[in-house]
């Protein structure tokens, strides 16, 4: 195994169990590593460190293991995807007869950096963002299969548009496996009682953003009597927990004809009339820039990242700043305004400065009701606060 040799001085930070080595600490490669195999990590003085992915770029290694155990053999896969169910099960997620679709692996949050798996009713979804990722992946279904057993349905690798291009890699979406008589593409889950297809073959991310759970919930809990607005909607989650929620009305607007199209889908699945919703396909900021001043009292900002590194941050936040003082200027007087950022390089503080500024262009009193983040299945390892990338704010505009 090839031996990554650190700085002196280099290694407090995996000592506080930070799970990336970046490519500045090394000082030494004893091996001539292909990217995705498995290296140890040693300090200066030849201590033991870790165990992790070698890859190319800035994070050098994504750490598997600070300890001796075999990262190479089926066990550790195994023992890691157990640990991460039992998270889900101490959560209340894990067998929830009004949930059945939740986030299982949340790469670093879970200590598998690089790692996605997404839950839908016996059916896994894959995501590898990392080259060391992909190529286990055919070890991680083997170990899906033994801790799930016959309630695995299928495993679905969708790392084509996540995982680094590599030469040598076979980046084409598909199953892995599937068990007897299985054959769809897509399938109707649970989320706190409400139903959602999910199509994880043509659907954006894993085919749901599983990220927002608890927020819709609480979009639910504001909407009674309420004009609702929401822009970015995607197939409508946030839709579906308004009308629950008592909502006199609901426009949906998403600029994806296919996702418009799986929005009516889903209000017809849950039994909801034509009249009191449209789905709406236009690009929404477009949409809020015609939209009459007091029509909607409560209105949903879920954009998809402005910025997904750091040279694009600044652009970023002037890009929330523009968009939330357009929503902030059209909600009703006393209407709420649900707005979030999942720009993992956008942190909160940040966000926070972009909607007061937003605010304060509009010259509208505007309160904070609650900071709204992600869910327990989308776990932060607290050694890696970065896994915190979803933040929001529940604004009371006057």
């Amino acid at each position: 195994m090839t031996k990554i040799i650190l700085k002196k001085g280099r290694d407090e930070s995996l000592r506080r169990f930070h799970p990336w080595v970046f490519s500045g600490a090394i000082a030494q490669i004893a091996g001539h590593p292909s990217e995705g195999d498995i290296v140890g990590v040693f300090s200066h003085e030849g201590e033991f460190l870790a165990y992790g992915h070698y890859q190319v770029g800035s994070i050098a290694v994504r750490i598997l293991s600070f300890s001796g155990e075999d990262v190479l053999g089926p066990d550790f896969w195994v023992n890691m995807i157990r640990r991460a169910l039992a998270v889900r099960d101490a959560s209340g997620l894990a067998g929830c007869p009004q949930t059945n679709c939740f986030r299982l692996v949340h790469g670093e949050g879970d200590g598998l950096p690089g790692l996605i798996i997404d839950w839908y009713d016996g059916v896994c979804v894959t995501q590898a963002h990392s080259v060391g990722m992909f190529r286990a992946k055919n070890a991680i279904c083997e170990a899906l299969k033994t801790v799930f057993g016959s309630d695995l349905k299928a495993v679905y690798d969708k790392s084509s548009g996540t995982a680094p291009f590599k030469a040598g890699l076979d980046l084409v979406d598909g199953y892995i496996f599937k068990s007897e008589g299985f054959s769809d593409d897509e399938q109707e889950v649970l989320e706190n009682g409400n139903k959602f297809l999910v199509n994880w073959t043509e659907g954006q991310k894993t085919g749901f953003f599983l990220d927002q759970r608890e927020n819709r919930a609480l979009v639910g809990k504001y909407s009674t009597g309420r004009n609702v607005l929401n822009l970015f909607c995607y197939t409508g989650g946030f839709s579906v927990y308004a009308l629950r929620g008592g909502a006199v009305h609901v426009d949906s607007v998403d600029s994806s004809r296919k996702a418009v199209d799986m929005v009516g889908r889903n209000m017809a699945l849950n039994g909801y009339e034509a009249g009191l919703h449209e789905d709406i396909c236009a690009d929404a900021i477009d949409f809020l820039r015609e939209v009459p001043e007091d029509k909607y009292d409560l209105m949903i900002v879920d954009p998809p990242a402005f910025a997904k590194h750091r040279g694009a941050l600044s652009n970023a936040l002037r890009a929330y700043q523009r968009l939330n003082a357009a929503a902030i200027s059209k909600v009703a007087p006393g209407g709420l305004l649900f707005t979030f950022s999942c720009s993992q390089v956008v942190d909160k503080e940040s966000f926070a400065l972009a909607v007061f500024s937003a605010a304060a262009q509009t010259g509208r009193s505007v309160r904070i009701l609650d900071r709204l983040n992600q869910p327990a299945d989308h776990s932060v390892n607290i050694y890696h606060p970065e896994g915190e990338y979803l933040k929001g704010l529940l604004l009371y505009v006057e």
